[in-house]
């Protein structure tokens, strides 16, 4: 299932853990960046430090993943805008790595919404950034929801709210390599890696229904 959701797709990430006890291991034990002067931990200002500076007035990191891919799945969401911070997260019982890649993207795009304000999204998904950069999503529609290769879109109903909600936002999507020691794309993937290992997760419909 896990090659399923990224075949016909370069570069897809396949990042979940192997079993529920690794996931609950690293959560026990995660790694992050070594505070320095200049860390995420002491000035504002940079936070947003090794990643290419833009003139945007919000930024966002976003990160998601599942265990077992597909599995029990989360994303984490970072908002920052003018000085102050906001977090999002949730998780779903059954879902995908790549779904949840795109519902942090969603989600803090909903908050967003409305909002004058130019916003760059930083995430470690390739199948996401790629699809917006690359032109993919404005082809799939165009194509009524179908591959180059003709093969059907996964996704669907998550990139018809994407879509939506680019309409009338400025968004600049950039991909930042993950768990390579950026702490707004470690603070998103510990968010997500929480949110998938709760009980009692809500049912995503839009994998479930679909594959059902």
């Amino acid at each position: 299932m896990a090659q399923k959701q990224v075949k016909g797709f370069a570069g897809a990430k396949f990042k979940s853990f192997p079993t529920r006890a690794e996931a609950e291991e690293w959560l026990k034990n995660p790694v992050y960046v070594k505070k320095t002067a200049n860390s995420f931990r002491t000035k504002k200002k940079n936070r947003c430090e090794g990643i290419e500076k833009r003139e945007s007035d919000i930024t966002i990191f976003t990160d998601g993943g599942c265990i077992n891919n597909p599995g029990p799945g989360g994303y984490g969401a970072v908002i920052v805008n003018k000085g102050e911070e906001k977090e999002l997260s949730g998780g779903f019982r059954l879902t995908t790595n790549n779904r949840m890649e795109m519902m942090a993207a969603i989600m803090a795009l909903r908050h967003c919404v409305g909002r004058m304000e130019s916003i760059s999204l930083f995430s470690d998904s390739s199948y996401l950034v790629n699809a917006i950069n690359k032109g993919w999503l404005k082809k799939w529609q165009a194509n009524g929801w179908k591959k180059a290769d003709g093969g059907d879109v996964l996704n669907v109903d998550l990139w018809r709210e994407l879509l939506q909600l680019l309409e009338n936002t400025r968004v600049h999507f950039h991909w930042v390599k993950g768990h390579a020691g950026n702490p707004l794309n470690e603070r998103c993937d510990r968010l997500a890696v929480t949110s998938a290992r709760k009980k009692n997760l809500p049912v995503d419909e839009g994998y479930e229904g679909a594959t059902n």
